[in-house]
């Protein structure tokens, strides 16, 4: 069984579950917005956090965010999850 962070579908596959285009995920990797795992022969697998990822960037872009302000959002998100852990821990290590 594999998890949410395993790269499995194929880019065409990750496209289409996304709504957008293979063209588009190429350019959301260059830019570093997703990085799908590879194969040895170098074929790219997306995983469902991926693709979960694809679709908040399309969500994005429909709100008129170009790539770089996604980029900024995106780290943002990250980062204010990151610290939402955070204080979780820090509350339940209080507790104990």
């Amino acid at each position: 069984m594999t998890g949410p962070t395993v790269g499995v579908f194929a880019i065409s596959v990750a496209a289409e579950m996304a709504g957008t285009n293979v063209q588009n995920l190429r350019v959301y990797e260059r830019k570093g917005l997703v990085d799908p795992d590879r194969t040895a022969g170098g074929t790219r697998l997306y995983s469902r956090d991926d693709v979960d990822r694809l679709s908040r960037i399309r969500d994005l872009l429909d709100l008129g965010l170009n790539l770089a302000g996604i980029a900024a959002v995106l780290q943002l998100e990250a980062e204010n999850a990151r610290l939402r852990q955070e204080v979780l821990r820090l509350r339940d290590a209080r507790r104990a």
